[in-house]
């Protein structure tokens, strides 16, 4: 009897490990699903993934859709005010109606300094008005704030050249060109400079 009660006590001792591992097992609760959330890029990541394209795309088309995208990138402010006046600079613009538009323009960059788009746009009024001191300070203004601008730095070309600065001109539109190399414009503008400046030394 005694040795039926020590086998039986071996027993269980023997069997208690082997319990204590299932427990174990069992109580293991299994691996929680990982959910993988989708993460927008920010406004400049899109920036910089869009001028990556832009810079190393053979495809006019695809650079074309590119430059779109960059073009409205830069006209979201980030205000529904400054947007809304922003569409309205845009129609008095469209009217040629120029004093509106900087009438607009001029809130603008007072309500939000740190919108680069409005210093171009109210550059470009001043160029249409002849007024290039103030459209190339509004340009530096504009670079400042992003300097892969090729629209100022183009823009910025043509006061130049307008105004008798060659050498000027040509960097302007080289930093447009190294930003967009699909700018046929400012390609035909650095032409027509180079073969001035031949027709200078013959």
């Amino acid at each position: 009897m005694r040795i039926l009660v020590l086998a039986v006590a071996g027993s269980l001792a023997c069997a208690a490990p082997a319990l204590a591992q299932s427990d174990r097992e069992t109580s293991v609760a299994p691996e929680a699903e990982v959910e993988t959330e989708t993460v927008e890029p920010s406004r400049g990541e899109r920036l910089d993934m869009l001028f990556a394209t832009l810079k190393s795309s053979p495809d006019a088309e695809a650079a074309k859709a590119a430059e779109d995208d960059i073009i409205k990138l830069w006209l979201e402010s980030g205000s529904d005010t400054v947007d809304l006046l922003m569409g309205w600079t845009l129609a008095a613009m469209e009217e040629k109606n120029y004093a509106l538009a900087l009438d607009y323009l001029d809130r603008i960059v007072t309500m939000k300094p740190d919108y680069a788009e409005g210093w171009n746009k109210r550059a470009t009024v001043h160029f249409l008005v002849d007024d290039y001191s103030k459209a190339i300070a509004d340009i530096e203004r504009t670079l400042a704030l992003e300097p892969r601008h090729f629209g100022a730095l183009s823009g910025l070309g043509t006061i130049m050249r307008d105004i008798g600065d060659n050498g000027r001109a040509v960097t302007a539109y080289r930093q447009a060109l190294d930003v967009d190399p699909h700018l046929d414009n400012v390609k035909q503008a650095l032409d027509e400079i180079e073969k001035e400046g031949a027709g200078e030394e013959i």
